[in-house]
């Protein structure tokens, strides 16, 4: 699928999501087609090529209902993980990832040694922006909601004393593996100590399943830290591979979501119909 048609799948499902989310009741696929303006057989179509299954079994995982059951069904065991430890390399929805972290002196001087190289690449959740260093992906941050202007400068801010350059051949290259489950991924993480453990805790995630904020607090050793485990899941430099999207609150409810809620939910959709996919 080439990038324009990928960003025209995404603007109409945003739409979609739209409409199944203000609608009281579940939208049949003839309903569905004609907000779209499309006719039920390009629709369906549509939908299918993207995520491997039907409308109607989308539309089921973009309701509220679905990330409760996500929560009774899939929740991930940290527990787990922590016992093979954080320190080793994490596998991430067929996507093995490798990282380095910033180092704590690094940090504090706000990247001034830094170079960090950047691109625009349209992925399946709308146009993304994708920053590297020489170390490896060091941010991925989404405009579908507010825009390009908006997300560079949220992503600059950073990391303020940092050297940035647009539109290098490295930064273009590591792009086209992002959002390819087959691909290595190497990260580099730039934040602060407690901010890289909560990242590596989101790491032990596998796709399809979820988490809460204070199993994450308690897979990291510290239960009465839900807050600041919140915070630093909200600031989660590289969105998707450190999958921030698949912590919910206890409710079920999908809680905040720095990049917009129909995007989040778009995540955990795409995953979970690619998961069942597979059974198929």
């Amino acid at each position: 699928m080439d990038d324009l048609e990928t960003d025209y799948s995404y603007q109409v499902l945003k739409r979609a999501i739209y409409e199944i989310d203000e609608a009281e009741n579940a939208l049949s696929l003839s309903e569905l087609s004609t907000r779209m303006g499309m006719s039920r057989a390009h629709f369906q179509r549509l939908f299918s090529k993207w995520v491997g299954i039907s409308p109607k079994k989308y539309q089921q995982y973009l309701m509220l209902r679905h990330s409760k059951e996500l929560l009774k069904k899939h929740q991930s065991v940290l527990a787990t993980a922590q016992e093979v430890g954080f320190s080793s390399a994490s596998r991430l929805h067929d996507l093995f990832v490798g990282w380095e972290a910033m180092s704590p002196g690094e940090f504090a001087r706000k990247g001034d040694t830094i170079k960090i190289e950047y691109c625009w690449h349209n992925s399946p959740f709308g146009e993304a922006l994708v920053m590297t260093t020489n170390r490896g992906i060091c941010g991925i941050a989404f405009s579908a909601e507010i825009g390009r202007k908006k997300t560079l400068q949220d992503m600059v801010n950073r990391w303020p004393k940092a050297h940035f350059e647009a539109g290098s051949d490295r930064a273009n290259q590591l792009t086209k593996d992002v959002f390819e489950a087959s691909k290595a991924s190497q990260l580099h993480l730039i934040g602060a100590p407690f901010q890289i453990k909560v990242w590596e805790a989101l790491m032990q995630i596998p796709s399809g399943q979820v988490t809460t904020y204070s199993d994450i607090a308690n897979a990291i050793g510290n239960p009465k830290a839900s807050r600041a485990v919140g915070t630093a899941i909200g600031k989660n430099p590289i969105s998707w591979i450190i999958p921030c999207h698949r912590v919910l609150s206890k409710s079920g409810a999908l809680g905040g979501y720095h990049w917009g809620l129909h995007v989040k939910r778009t995540m955990l959709a795409f995953e979970a119909a690619r998961r069942d996919a597979k059974k198929l």
